[in-house]
């Protein structure tokens, strides 16, 4: 595999459904969930990971210990997770440094089962031109749908596309249904299930 791999972490939600504040706040292994899953990136092979803040950004920056991270403040975050996913891959294909990335991971803070090894797997699949989805294999199916799921990574010149087309909290979901001849499925053991309401506060060790 050549060239850069940098994540997008969207962390900007509220967490309204669950009401205890911003996700990227949850206690999870003695730390803020948004670190968790920013080293889960980093260890699992990513070599830059751009977090994007929203709802409270202030207080989540200041709380979590993310400084090994490039943050970035979507306040647009509140009409919903596209304004988040267009906002760090613009961050992401513009690098400080100049050197833009091969490929780009997107990941959600609320999913603390993804391991190292799973970023690792979708990393070690990754064609270029091409799209890697996750699907876990103890998910539900949702019939009719195909079982795409987060994380997955891009190549890094779909990602531009891939976010213009997102609306709302739906994400590159359409872009992916009208490219379904791009996308590649690994499949990772467990649920990967989010943290959304109470009962999946189990998540959370």
């Amino acid at each position: 595999m050549t060239g850069r791999t940098v994540a997008v972490l969207l962390a900007a939600g509220a967490g309204t459904r669950l009401g205890r504040g911003p996700k990227a706040l949850l206690p999870h292994a003695g730390r803020p969930l948004v670190d968790h899953v920013a080293g889960v990136l980093a260890e699992g092979g990513c070599d830059e990971v751009v977090v994007v803040l929203g709802a409270d950004a202030s207080r989540v920056a200041a709380t979590a210990d993310l400084g090994a991270a490039r943050v970035v403040v979507n306040d647009e975050w509140a009409t919903g997770m596209a304004s988040s996913l267009r906002a760090g891959v613009a961050a992401a294909l513009a690098p400080p440094d100049g050197d833009p990335p091969a490929r780009v991971v997107v990941a959600h803070v609320d999913q603390p089962g993804v391991a190292p090894a799973d970023v690792a797997r979708l990393l070690a699949a990754h064609r270029p031109g091409r799209v890697t989805a996750s699907r876990w294999a103890d998910a539900p199916s949702e019939a009719g749908r195909p079982r795409w799921a987060h994380p997955l990574v891009l190549d890094a010149a779909l990602t531009g596309p891939a976010a213009a087309s997102a609306t709302g909290d739906a994400g590159a979901r359409a872009f992916l249904r009208e490219n379904a001849d791009l996308v590649d499925v690994v499949t990772h053991p467990g649920d990967g299930r989010d943290v959304d309401t109470e009962s999946d506060l189990d998540l959370l060790a």
